[in-house]
């Protein structure tokens, strides 16, 4: 565990009262545990920091992405300023003997590679290089002067192959997912011409499948999470209009593949015949989002399933009713109920939940601060969703 631990600082003081306080959004279902679940995420620290965690020993390598669940799944339930002050981002808390989570992630950072790693002293990959600048992009800090851009730059884009396709890390390993983190990592740092963008545009077509669906590689079995990546890579190299440049129905026929992902449940699974999972209330949200087709499936059967995976007792969200919690689940849990809408009705207007971005899973102001480009459908029969207004529109 060598020490290098994650720095979620909290201190018994700092975590918010678990007072069960819940807010209702939906009627006959769970309410809302938002106090519960603000008290779960800043107590994470000292749980996985304890030397005797078996949780902290397995997830080190990718403590990075941990830091970012934890931080944007705060960010959407308090400001920026509150999350600050409960995690000891920019500065310290107090006498905590964990320093800034800013100090720790620029630790993070592999001067051999350009990239940052899952951890201090690990090697720079495509997948926490991006954690580590949604971290920033969160508190406003990409413009901190430790920031290495002209490397991380570099790195991003060695890591494109001749057929257009991104390797996650040296090593070679080849996956849509990487083509995603290298085109939101350069968008974030406004250096998407450094990368083909057409060619990697052009690959993640080649994954789609007679489905409907895209996988990891070209012939890869159709996945939702690998469709949220490829949809939001097309999302923001402003490509979606490739989708439908051989077949006018191809966006429809991925639509319907997402829309049968919907089980009895009101649950989403991420291929056939596999059990819901919360995790894919984003995965497949943020993809219908994007594409102006989430009314093809059933929102607050979905909402209700996310709902009732919650802990009552002790906060956080699970895979699925009666699990164990965790902080990934927690984060697209709570993403999900943002992109249905049900944190932001008119009722729960004095809770200020701030809304998250399909495209960049990030806060709707933190993409609009940053003038982020990116890309959706709009169909003719949805109205369009405001949050998204910004973006260029396809008809």
């Amino acid at each position: 565990h060598s020490g290098q631990n994650l720095t979620m600082t909290s201190t018994s003081s700092d975590t918010p009262n678990n007072d069960h306080s819940a807010i209702a959004v939906l009627d006959g279902e769970p309410p809302f545990y938002d106090s519960l679940h603000t008290g779960y995420i800043v107590s994470l620290a000292s749980k996985l920091d304890a030397t005797t965690s078996y949780e902290g020993a397995v997830t080190e390598h990718l403590r990075m992405s941990g830091v970012y669940w934890s931080l944007t799944a705060l960010s959407i339930l308090c400001p920026v300023e509150k999350m600050d002050e409960l995690m000891g981002v920019t500065s310290a808390i107090g006498n905590s003997a964990r320093p800034a989570i800013l100090d720790w992630l620029f630790k993070c950072f592999d001067n051999r590679t350009g990239g940052f790693g899952g951890n201090v002293g690990h090697d720079g990959h495509l997948l926490y290089t991006l954690s580590a600048l949604q971290i920033l992009a969160l508190v406003d800090r990409l413009d901190d002067d430790r920031l290495e851009k002209e490397a991380i730059t570099k790195f991003v884009a060695s890591l494109q192959q001749p057929d257009g396709s991104f390797a996650g890390d040296e090593w070679g390993e080849i996956d849509t997912r990487f083509t995603y983190c290298a085109l939101s990592c350069l968008s974030l740092l406004g250096r998407l011409d450094q990368v083909d963008v057409d060619h990697a545009a052009r690959y993640i077509i080649k994954c789609r499948n007679l489905d409907g669906g895209f996988g990891c590689i070209i012939g890869a079995e159709s996945h939702a999470g690998q469709v949220f990546c490829c949809i939001g890579a097309l999302a923001i190299a402003q490509s979606l209009h490739l989708l439908d440049e051989d077949n006018e129905s191809n966006a429809d026929l991925l639509g319907w593949w997402l829309a049968e992902r919907q089980c009895d449940s009101g649950g989403l699974n991420g291929r056939p015949e596999k059990q819901a999972d919360v995790c894919y209330s984003w995965w497949i949200l943020s993809a219908l989002s994007i594409l102006g087709r989430v009314s093809w499936i059933s929102k607050n059967k979905l909402a209700g399933f996310i709902l009732k995976c919650q802990d009552d007792d002790d906060g956080g969200i699970a895979d699925r009713p009666e699990d164990m919690a965790d902080v990934f689940h927690t984060f697209f849990g709570i993403a999900g109920l943002s992109l249905l809408g049900h944190l932001h009705s008119s009722d729960l207007a004095k809770t200020s939940y701030r809304s998250i971005d399909p495209v960049y899973a990030l806060p709707t102001d933190v993409v609009q601060r940053l003038n982020l480009q990116g890309q959706i459908i709009r169909r003719t029969d949805e109205p369009l969703d405001e949050r998204l207004s910004h973006y260029d529109v396809l008809s």
